[in-house]
């Protein structure tokens, strides 16, 4: 018998041997119904010990690993390995899926674990960083996300109880510990942001590999340890160690504990069963066999017994009956394979050595090779996997040799197999035709190493080789199969139907000529429209060489699209339907139509950018679902009354979506996309979230269909294909459908559900209807002659239509056909709009509505039946095939039309919109002209001849064939038309007599074959017409991007003034004539601020030399004396060692500094942002941000509060404005959380940016780091050695180096699968990056002459940067770094309640860089974010909940501010660098239109920098040049000009009244200012002037509360402004411009002087919390300092002057400029007598006082080695210690300037001050890592036991004093941008102020003493 059909017996699991306990943990339970629930291989087992029964779970595909227990104890959670794993929620009752999670994990799931409430599952990855999910299992849903341990997680396998726990160690035994529990973790989940805590150790217990976990209340938690501890936690922290719970012996990895009953599983696949009561006595329960390969079986002859022999050396013998060991043998090798004789009493064993047993049976004969006698033979049993019989266990068109073992059944007449797949398959027997058909089974892993039939063949046993268990499967024989339908569920799961035969079976027709046809059409394109914006910026180089051009301006005039002719048929199916009110909707081409039958028009949605392929129309008949083609193709689901998207999906297909349906309830939308793998997906569309994803099949499906009655469950028909499905959380669990002997596997077309949820009813290719109950078929019906190709069903019956034209009326059974209506041209009625082409044709589609039938044909003609009978024509188009020729009548509104379908057609373009003739061609045909006259038309075909018809008749007049290529265009000449131009493929334009019906000419020359021809005018050089694109007339009509598109055809307006062009893409453009190349100039960026991140700052000096914590130690007294620390006698006569400090105004007793609080910030960010300050609490305080730090500022009393979570600098800052969220702030920061450095030491270092300390140093290469990139998995170097390096980021190892280059690897960039490098060879290297270790080089690309210095790269182009040898390169210098920022861990945002500083939620983005904007929306659910990476994207966040709703790229130029329009939560507006967008968010897509410019004389796009909104829809847009746009829609319908004098920096509407506020840039003046109130149109305002004194005020914020106006200016000032009298009152003041160097505090009053580069000193007031006065120098000032007394100061400015003023008047005292450089440090001495000036030119001037205000120089410091830093005079005023930029400290002799070089006498000075950063005394500031940063400040405490310093970190550190010892304990303090540049202590030690570098910010601490 030929296997051409699947055997018709079966096989069902009936027991499985083993239990899988080595590499996992926790992986055994006690279900509710006292089962027990376990897993091995890919097999969730339920076992019933009571029963002795099994059940099983086999929805996986590869091996579990994981396994967790929902609290109810009914719902299992089970993860597997793979390339793609996931989870699965299943129920151990009924042994079904519940929900699938998947798309997340890779490699593996390695832990699972259920909440206290069974709500969520949290889960562990295999991957490199053990990624940490949450999820929302119930709806398939990820909550949140992060990375978990750096090395193998963590498994828990300590299970709690309600009495306590129980814990399972190495020594095999089980303790019960006396505990309670309530599950709790070191993990916080806010917003989408899961943060870990890290357990501190201290000094309780040692760093231990941590086995295993259990919690309990009160936030304990116990963790097991690898050396036999247990750990106990309270909260993060170790206080309790149970030393030796556990010694080695057996191994036990999981133990459950319910009631008085122990479950223990072991390493040796063992489940023991322990009572409490007696626990020296467990209980055996299952057993299998251990880790190792298990490979040997056999079957006993007599009996029903199966022995199994493995690697673990153990020989097992089990009972088929009773499902039991009955025996074991250990053996001293391992066992490869096994054998019984006869009789059943010797087994022979074969090991792995090569030996085998005792027995030994000879055997003796010859061998037989004669054919003849070999078919002759009839064998007692057949195992071997090749021969005649068996050719069909064997692929078709496949050399692989895996299939591991073959058993033969000659009874039943099946044949077994087992393969490296895992997979199980049944064959009919003898096969021997190669690609035989088969049924499958599933549930080992990896490799199945042997099969057997039991002695009687009632059951298979299969053994896994890897997982190594034993299966045993029962067989149930065709006879017993017919009887039972009631295959169990999950049987039917591993049950395949021959999903990878590919033999040719004789049960299986030819597919039909259309079928095939439509299963070849591919819809993939070289390049998409959705590519264009990355196309565009890729040519933007293009643009640069030409942007002095003046921009041609648009073309007055403009097109709407009015009617289109056509319907696509030819390829899709289901895709006409009536609406509510009776039109009739349809897609063809880009365009969803709808069609008003009466009055004979159309309205379009024109959303989509490529081909639509399918449609589905809501069940209220009101919207509309449309899949488009496309690189990631998008759904839409729109409106038909309105025309406008309710939501788009996309993200889940690829390649395009071919079908599309709405659930019964309409919530719901499944679609399948046309990729390889059909994927099937589920939404909720309104929300435009996936529900649901899985694999549909390899063949094509071509129907997807919903049950009406479950909206959970669906069906999916397509090419041999009919599965049934049903939701199971975030997955799709299908089933085949079960044909059995009632029918053949056959192609589906179409699929209805019918009157109940079970029926469905199916349309063949063969023209039979299949009904369906469940997942069978019960009967089949012959409908159609030919493909049924259409279905709809009605209440009460069914409408088809097939192949064969005609149209079947069926009752609800199919039991009759109730009436037929053929398709026929007599049928046609009167009123029809065409002319049909032909009778009977194909029919696609059909649809039941108002009384009519709906009827679209292959053919492109939509037919209405009416049930009585006639048939109209509505619309129709050309068929298949490209249609390419276009021709108009000279005068009548008609034209012609001629296609690859070889039909000419006429159509009317008058309101009738009709076809009113068509001629069937012998050819396809790609032109057509009328000609002059209008009487004839000619027309060249795809063949090379042409024929002239009769343009009424279509009749032919004349015929020529002279040439063998395509006819390309024809032409008649002007006038009367006497000559025809005929162009051709050939390269030749032949021309025609008309009158006598010759040619008369050849023109010949072209290079290239001819694609447009024009006459020209008699007598002058004038074109009669154009239609070329290509000549100096239009060469602007070419894109930039021509290169991948062309411009195909292009046509002039008869008065020469627009030009017409259609190209590749699917546009039609309109142009001025004639079309010059013209290009678009930008204006230089407003704001080009260079970012920053804390941790990538670099040493704000540049100093050079050895850090100090490097150098060598020098001598100490006692040392350098030759005194030995211990030897000198407890009573000494010497004078005791002075005081390192002077101790003053501290009080009698020294109290040490414990803690610093922040108290008060003076600063404002205001540079580069705008819209950052508002009113909170009804106007009694505002909302601002400087450095990282969120300020809460009472108006009133001036006091502040912070929010502190950030931990980088804030770039943006709105307020929630819905009264539900009163006093909620969204912040946005720059940040990253890993920095990887890579240094021309030759080493690569890893730093964490939250500590800021460096945690790993990687070495290897020979040459110095020059370029690197890393993601979460590797760090791919490239270094001046030639090599590029793949390091594995968490191990630190390197996995591979690629040695290709010749010269240093210069460059690099890696994506995906891709990774290109570049070097100074010249070359670039595109590598194929499968994997870390698996990168092959795929090009080599060799063009530039130089070094190759920059590359990047996309899906299609490999953009580089060269450095010529004219050019300069720039080079790095020895102390920088190269520095990746990682794209996993983007910028955060941060919710956070303002009054009580609670964050409500983080949103780790997907920004890179940084995020400089926010909004919420008009509910305040909503949050907009902006980022600053390139593409600068906007990402709209449901906030509350973490999730990311829609995201899109917003412009290649930066974008400044993106807002939510007041009323909308779907409606925004984004401007930027030359752009205005207008945004709406559709489901999870975001549609954008640009701004319009419309008609307005010299309107022009300008840079936009505010926006604002008013009612009735209009916008308002502040721009770079003073005007304000005012937009209607997207429409510019006004310009406010000049509502300011200089740019408009910022936009405010008022709520409540709808005023709005502006602010900008302007000069003061009675008539203007900087601030202005406008009405709600714009029209008039009031302006306000601030009283700042500035020349000009620049305005970056304004807000509007009750009748005042919030000011924030870009000189750091806010300021509150009256809107009746126009007071202003200043709030905060600030630096304006950065670093703030001088930094001094009073000597006994809470004040403080601050000097930076805005040139201004500055005096504050702590007490009083406000600027006191301000001075303006005229240059940059870099320090500052008070006189002992405080009625002097001292300023040291860039320029090298110093200037001394007096405190009481402000008035100069003295000044002086001895230096040309900046003056770094300035001091008084302590008697006041002498002032010490360093500068940077290495030296430190002296000057006496006392000889009065002409400052003369005294004398002066020599040899000092470089630059001066700090300097401190001693308490005696005779010494000055100077702190040089070479790391070295030197003391200088007062006021000689001599250098002292004795270290005893420096030893036993005193000093006034310590603000050095160099000494022995100060050793342990310096970090262990501070290669890359400095130490900047440091002073301190006037009591000289504390000590705080300031770095290029941004962070202040509290030291206490002195710090010798090297990387002394310390507490940090965050707030600053990168580097705090100086620091002091007040008077009295009360507050300590730290000055800003970046952030031009000065932060007042308070101290916090320790307690007496």
């Amino acid at each position: 018998m030929a296997a051409r059909s699947a055997p018709s017996c079966h096989l069902r699991l009936e027991w499985v041997y083993g239990y899988r306990g080595h590499q996992c943990r926790n992986n055994l339970y006690y279900t509710a119904a006292k089962e027990i629930v376990y897993f091995v291989a890919g097999v969730g087992v339920v076992y019933s010990p009571r029963e002795h029964r099994q059940k099983f779970y086999r929805g996986h595909s590869d091996d579990i690993i994981s396994l967790a227990l929902h609290p109810e104890r009914v719902l299992v959670a089970t993860g597997q390995v793979g390339k793609e794993p996931y989870i699965c929620v299943w129920d151990s009752y009924t042994v079904q899926t519940i929900s699938i999670l998947k798309d997340v994990h890779t490699h593996g799931v390695a832990c699972l674990a259920f909440d206290l409430d069974g709500q969520r599952l949290v889960s562990v990855g295999l991957d490199s960083k053990n990624a940490v999910c949450v999820w929302d299992w119930k709806r398939g849903k990820m909550l949140s996300m992060a990375p978990g341990h750096t090395d193998r997680a963590g498994i828990f396998s300590m299970n709690a109880c309600e009495e306590g726990f129980a814990t399972g160690g190495r020594d095999g035994c089980i303790r019960l510990w006396d505990l309670t529990f309530k599950p709790i973790t070191f993990w916080s989940l806010c917003g989408n942001a899961l943060t870990p805590k890290r357990g501190v150790f201290g000094k309780t217990g040692d760093l231990q590999t941590i086995l295993c976990l259990a919690c309990a209340r009160d936030e304990l938690t116990y963790s097991g340890a690898l050396n036999g501890d247990i750990y106990v936690w309270k909260g993060i922290n170790l206080i309790r160690t149970i030393q030796g719970a556990h010694t080695v012996s057996l191994s036990v990895r999981s133990v459950c504990w319910r009631g008085d009953h122990i479950l223990v599983g072991t390493q040796d696949s063992e489940i023991f069963e322990i009572v409490v009561q007696e626990r020296n006595k467990p209980f055996l329960i299952m057993q299998g066999h251990c880790e190792g390969e298990l490979w040997a079986l056999a079957i006993h002859p007599t009996k029903p017994l199966a022995v199994t022999g493995s690697d673990d050396r153990s020989v097992r013998i089990w009972s088929l009956v009773d499902h039991a060991l009955i025996a074991r043998c250990n053996m001293e090798e391992p066992i490869r394979c096994a054998a019984v004789n006869a009789d059943g009493v010797h087994l022979a064993l074969g090991m792995k050595d090569g030996s085998f047993t005792v027995l030994r049976v000879r055997y003796g004969g010859k061998e037989v090779t004669s054919t003849e006698e070999i078919k002759g033979v009839h064998w007692a049993s057949w195992t071997c996997v090749s021969g005649l019989e068996v050719n069909g266990i064997w692929p078709k068109y496949s050399d692989i040799n895996d299939i591991n073992s073959v058993d033969g059944n000659y009874i039943g007449q099946v044949l077994v197999t087992a393969d490296d797949y895992g997979i199980v398959k049944l064959f009919r027997y003898p096969c021997l035709r190669k690609g035989a058909k088969f049924r499958k089974y599933i549930g080992h892993s990896a490799h199945v190493t042997n099969v057997r039939w039991s002695h009687d063949y009632q059951w298979v046993i299969s053994i896994g080789g890897a997982d190594h268990s034993v299966f045993q499967w029962k067989f149930i024989p065709e006879r017993k199969l017919k009887d039972a339908l009631h295959i169990a569920p999950q049987e039917s799961l591993a049950d395949s139907n021959s999903d990878e035969s590919d033999s040719d079976l004789s049960d299986v027709p030819e597919l039909d000529s259309e079928i095939e046809q439509e299963t070849q059409l591919t819809y993939r394109r070289q390049v998409y429209k959705e590519d264009l914006p990355q196309l565009k910026e890729q040519c933007k180089e293009k643009q640069k060489s030409a942007t002095s051009k003046r921009r041609e301006r648009l073309p007055g005039n403009s097109i709407r699209l009015h009617f289109v002719h056509g319907y696509r048929g030819y390829d899709c199916r289901s895709n006409l339907f009536y609406t509510q009110i009776g039109e009739i909707v349809y897609h063809v081409a880009a365009v969803g139509v709808i069609y008003n039958r009466q009055q004979n028009t159309q309205r379009f949605y024109l959303g989509h950018d490529d081909d639509i392929l399918c449609l589905a129309i809501h069940p209220l008949k009101d919207y509309v679902a449309t899949g488009q083609v496309g690189r990631d193709p998008s759904i839409h689901i729109w409106d038909t009354e309105t025309i406008k998207p309710l939501s788009i999906l996309k993200g889940c297909h690829q390649y395009g979506v071919c079908a599309v349906d709405f659930s019964a309830d309409g919530k719901r939308l499944a679609s399948v996309g046309i990729d390889d793998s059909h994927t099937i997906v589920l939404w909720d569309w309104k929300k435009g979230e996936k529900l649901s994803i899985a694999r549909g099949s390899k063949d094509k499906i071509f129907v997807v269909k919903m049950n009406p009655y479950v909206p959970d469950k669906l069906i999916t028909a397509g090419i041999k294909h009919m599965k049934f499905w049903r939701r199971a959380g975030g997955g799709l669990i299908g089933r085949k459908g079960y044909v059995g002997t009632l029918g053949k596997n056959d192609t589906m077309m179409c699929a209805v559900y019918g009157w109940t949820e079970e029926m469905a009813f199916s349309g063949t290719s063969t023209g039979d209807v299949c009904i369906w109950r469940d997942v069978f078929l019960v009967k089949t019906v012959k409908a159609h002659d030919g493909p049924v190709f259409s279905m709809h069903a009605l209440e009460k019956g069914f409408v088809t239509g097939g192949k064969d034209g005609v149209v079947a009326l069926w009752d609800d059974s199919f039991e009759r056909c109730l009436k037929t209506y053929a398709i026929k041209r007599a049928a046609l009625a009167p009123g029809s709009k065409g002319l049909l082409l032909e009778d009977n044709p194909s029919i696609r589609a059909i649809s039941l509505g108002h009384g009519h039938i709906l009827v679209g044909t292959k053919n492109g003609e939509i037919l209405e039946v009416d049930k009585s009978g006639p048939i109209t024509l509505l619309v129709q188009g050309h068929m298949e095939g490209e249609v390419w020729g276009l021709a108009t009548h000279p005068y009548l509104p008609i034209c012609a039309t001629v296609s690859d379908d070889k039909t000419l057609r006429i159509w009317d373009l008058s309101p009738s919109h009709c076809m009113l003739a068509v001629r069937k061609l012998k050819k396809g045909g790609r032109c057509c002209c009328f000609s002059p006259d209008g009487k004839a038309l000619a027309v060249g075909l795809n063949d090379g001849s042409f024929l002239m018809a009769n343009a009424d008749t279509l009749e032919d007049l004349v015929s020529f064939h002279h040439r063998k290529d395509i006819i390309s265009d024809i032409r008649f000449s002007p006038g009367s038309g006497k000559y025809l131009a005929v162009a051709s493929h050939d390269s030749f334009i032949d021309i025609y007599n008309v009158m006598s019906s010759k040619r008369v000419g050849v023109c010949k020359g072209a290079t290239s074959y001819i694609t447009h021809i024009d006459w020209d005018i008699r007598e002058k050089i004038a074109w009669a017409s154009w239609t070329s694109v290509l000549g100096l007339c239009c060469e602007g009509i070419w894109p930039v991007i021509g290169e991948v598109t062309d411009v195909t055809a292009s046509c002039l307006t008869s008065d020469k003034m627009v030009l017409a062009t259609g190209d590749d893409l699917g546009f039609v453009k309109l142009f001025r004539y004639p079309t010059k190349v013209c290009y678009d100039s930008d204006v230089t960026r407003e704001n080009e601020i260079s970012y920053t991140i804390r941790a990538l700052s670099t040493n704000i000096r540049p100093m050079f030399g050895i850090k100090p914590h490097l150098q060598q130690k020098e001598p100490s007294i006692d040392e350098r004396q030759g005194v030995v620390r211990g030897s000198r006698p407890p009573v000494s006569r010497a004078p005791p060692q002075p005081e390192k400090l002077q101790t003053n105004n501290v009080g009698k007793k020294k109290r040490p500094i414990e803690d610093l609080v922040l108290e008060l910030v003076f600063g404002y960010r205001g540079r580069d942002c705008r819209n950052n300050v508002h009113y909170l609490n009804d106007g009694d305080d505002i909302i601002y941000h400087t450095a990282s730090i969120g300020i809460l500022h009472n108006v009133a009393t001036g006091s502040q509060s912070f929010y502190q979570e950030h931990n980088d600098d804030i770039l943006c800052l709105t307020v929630n404005q819905h009264p539900k969220f009163i006093n909620i702030v969204a912040t946005g920061q720059y940040d990253d959380e890993k920095i990887i450095s890579g240094l021309q030491d030759n080493s690569i270092e890893i730093w964490d940016k939250t500590s800021l300390e460096c945690f790993k140093v990687l070495t290897g290469p020979t040459g110095s780091v020059l370029c690197l990139q890393y993601d979460e998995c590797v760090i791919v170097t490239g270094s001046s050695d030639s090599t590029v390096r793949v390091w594995d980021v968490n191990m630190g190892g390197v996995l591979n180096t690629l040695i290709h280059h010749n010269e240093a690897a210069l460059h690099l960039r890696f994506r995906g699968e891709l990774m290109v490098t570049c070097s100074e060879d010249c070359s670039i290297a595109v590598w194929d990056m499968a994997s870390a270790t698996d990168i092959t080089l795929h090009w080599v690309l060799v063009g530039h002459c130089a070094a190759v210095n920059v590359v990047d790269f996309d899906s299609k182009y490999c953009p580089s940067l060269v450095t010529g040898p004219s050019q300069s390169v720039a080079r790095v210098p020895v102390n920088l770094f190269a520095v990746s920022m990682d794209t996993t861990t983007a910028p955060s945002i941060h919710i956070w309640d303002a009054v009580n500083k609670q964050t409500l939620s983080i949103l780790r983005c997907y920004h890179s860089k940084g995020v400089c904007s926010v909004s919420f929306s008009a509910t305040g659910k909503l949050l907009l974010s902006v980022g600053l990476d390139p593409e600068h994207t906007i990402t709209i966040w449901r906030w509350q909940e973490g999730a990311k709703i829609a995201s899109r790229a917003g412009h290649n130029q930066r974008i400044f501010v993106a807002e939510f329009r007041p009323d909308s939560d779907t409606q925004f507006v984004s401007v930027g660098v030359k752009h205005v967008k207008f945004w709406t968010l559709v489901g999870r897509a975001l549609l954008s239109k640009k701004g319009l410019l419309s008609t307005l004389q010299d309107a022009r796009m300008q840079t936009m920098l505010a926006v604002a909104f008013g009612a009735n829809n209009l916008t308002f847009t502040g721009t770079i040049s003073g005007d304000v746009c005012v937009w209607k829609d997207h429409i510019l319908c006004r310009i406010v000009a000049r509502a300011h004098n200089g740019p408009v920096f910022a936009m405010y509407t008022t709520l409540r009244d709808g005023l709005i506020v502006t602010g900008g840039k302007e000069r003061p003046s009675k008539e203007g200012g900087a601030v202005k109130l406008w009405d709600q149109e714009l029209r008039r305002c009031r302006a306000f002037r601030l009283e700042t004194g500035q020349v000009t005020d620049c305005v970056r914020s304004v807000c509007r509360g009750k009748g005042k106006i919030l000011v924030g200016t870009r000189n750091a000032e806010i300021i509150e402004v009256g809107e009746k009298n126009a007071a202003c009152n200043i709030l905060v003041n600030g630096h304006v411009d950065g670093p703030i160097w001088g930094l001094a505090t009073h000597p006994s009053r809470d004040f403080f002087l601050s000097a930076a580069e805005d040139g201004t000193v500055r005096l504050w007031d702590i007490a009083d919390k406000k600027m006191l006065n301000k001075v303006n120098l005229g240059h940059a000032a870099r320090t500052v300092c008070y006189s002992p007394e405080g009625d002097m100061v001292a300023i040291g400015m860039t320029n090298g002057e110093f200037i001394i003023l007096l405190v009481s008047s402000l008035k100069i005292w003295g000044k002086k400029r001895d230096r040309r450089c900046a003056i770094h440090d300035i001091r008084f001495s302590p008697d006041s007598r002498y002032l010490a000036v360093g500068s940077s030119e290495n030296s430190v001037d002296f000057y006496d006082l006392t000889l009065g205000p002409t400052l003369n120089r005294i004398s002066y410091c020599k040899d000092i080695p470089s630059f001066v830093i700090q300097m401190d005079f001693s308490a005696d005023s005779r010494h000055l210690q100077v702190s040089s930029g070479c790391y070295k400290r030197h003391v200088y002799e007062v006021p000689s300037g001599k250098h002292l070089m004795d270290h005893a006498a420096i030893d036993r000075i005193t000093w006034a001050t310590w603000t050095s950063i160099l000494g022995e005394e100060v050793m342990g500031i310096w970090s262990r890592h501070a290669e890359k940063a400095d130490v900047n400040c440091a002073c301190v405490s006037h009591s000289g036991i504390s000590l705080v310093t300031g770095d290029d970190f941004g962070m202040v550190k509290l030291f206490d004093f002195p710090c010798p010892e090297k990387f002394a304990k310390h507490k940090r303090f965050l707030g600053h941008s990168p580097h705090v540049t100086n620091i002091r202590f007040t008077s009295g030690d009360r507050h300590v102020i730290s000055a800003g570098g970046d952030d031009c910010s000065l932060f007042v601490w308070k101290c916090v003493h320790m307690p007496h």
